[in-house]
């Protein structure tokens, strides 16, 4: 079992919105930060958000500021992404990535979740 999935992505219209979901299995070590990156046909792959373990900091790259809301549910193991007023640039795979870091040196990801905004 993978330590990440991520789920959620699809096809949506310029302006519309989706939530990306990112299931963590019991593998993953206690005080792990969870991120969201993204990549772009012929990009490299980006940081989009972060939130720490603890929750109490979150981080965004500028793009997505103010449309992309990055949150956690414990409970659940399952960390969202919630992306608003989508645009064609925010097309790309997604990907879910854990690690002492929020930003580089990941220890785990995700195997990634397409997302297409058509305009």
């Amino acid at each position: 079992q993978e330590p990440l999935a991520e789920f959620g992505g699809g096809l949506v219209q310029t302006g519309g919105s989706l939530t990306l979901s990112c299931v963590t299995s019991g593998r993953i070590e206690i005080g792990y930060h969870r991120s969201w990156f993204r990549q772009a046909p012929g990009n490299e792959r980006e940081f989009v958000a972060a939130i720490t373990a603890s929750g109490a900091n979150i981080y965004y790259a500028d793009p997505v500021k103010g449309r992309f809301t990055i949150f956690r549910n414990d409970a659940q193991n399952t960390v969202y992404l919630q992306m608003n007023d989508l645009k064609p640039e925010d097309t790309g795979v997604y990907y879910c990535a854990a690690g002492r870091s929020v930003y580089y040196n990941m220890n785990y990801w995700g195997k990634g979740t397409l997302v297409t905004v058509s305009s």
